[in-house]
């Protein structure tokens, strides 16, 4: 038999993780001194202990993990736990790797602070553009709100067109504006450019429209995928501010090329300004 100092050694845990397990009966010692109180285990153990911290680190609960290694879970019921941690472990993979993007991309912004060019930004007239649609919402503006939101959008919305025959003729807008229910709200358009007549589709949420025109926005060219939008979009700020200029709204975002590598994508900013 071993101590608990040495079965913990050799578990690689702590003697106080040990004590833990046995006040709550999830390892009990196999001997315990009844003179000295001394907590004694053997190597038979390690299999349980092993199990225990496996468990433990993929998410379950104390009491989940005693019930899977009492094998009061059947094999079944087990392997539809480890499928849903799986997947919850998967899902905060990919939300800790965009919101890694997104510091990288507020890492950017600062870095490039004074020293991204602000020449490439030109002032035009932006006529009305017929286009079909999809609309949802997303919690707020922040990256992590309007990812999930667009590209299922987009998804969606080129299986309605080609169910309803329609190709499109130009590239993707997609555009924003506050939702109606408030509380930081946006409502998600994505858009892309047709020339089906207006009166043709019927069908839900799926529309067709003319886009308004914009009298004057200040735009500019990001090239990258829209992860890493942040400093470009900032630079166009510092432009608008720097000349005289006030927003009056969200950008629109110009799909120029989206090749099937993001960092390859070509998007316009055109944000709508008045004054100066």
């Amino acid at each position: 038999m071993f101590t608990i100092g040495d079965f913990a050694r050799h578990g690689r845990v702590s003697v106080r993780m040990l004590r833990h397990y046995d006040a709550t009966g999830l390892l009990r010692p196999a001997h315990v001194d009844p003179a000295s109180g001394y907590r004694h285990y053997t190597a038979a153990q390690l299999a349980r202990l092993n199990r225990i911290i496996a468990l433990k680190d993929l998410g379950f609960t104390l009491q989940q993990v005693r019930d899977i290694v009492d094998e009061k879970v059947g094999a079944e019921e087990l392997r539809g736990m480890l499928r849903l941690r799986r997947a919850e472990l998967e899902t905060a993979v990919a939300a800790a790797g965009a919101r890694l993007v997104q510091v990288e991309a507020r890492l950017r912004a600062i870095e490039s602070e004074g020293h991204m060019p602000t020449n490439d930004v030109v002032v035009k007239n932006v006529p009305t553009v017929r286009v079909a649609e999809l609309t949802a919402t997303a919690a707020s503006y922040e990256p992590e709100d309007i990812t999930p939101v667009i590209g299922p959008l987009y998804d969606e919305l080129f299986r309605r067109l080609d169910s309803a025959g329609i190709t499109p003729t130009g590239p993707g807008i997609a555009y924003y504006e506050d939702a109606p229910e408030g509380g930081g709200r946006i409502s998600v358009h994505a858009a892309v450019t047709v020339s089906a007549p207006l009166q043709d589709v019927q069908d839900g949420d799926f529309r067709i429209l003319d886009l308004p025109p914009l009298d004057r926005a200040a735009t500019i060219m990001h090239h990258g995928s829209m992860d890493t939008v942040l400093p470009t979009a900032q630079t166009l700020a510092h432009w608008i501010d720097a000349n005289g200029y006030r927003s009056n709204g969200y950008p629109r975002e110009i799909n120029l090329e989206c090749p099937e590598n993001r960092d390859d994508w070509v998007t316009e900013l055109q944000a709508p300004v008045s004054g100066a």
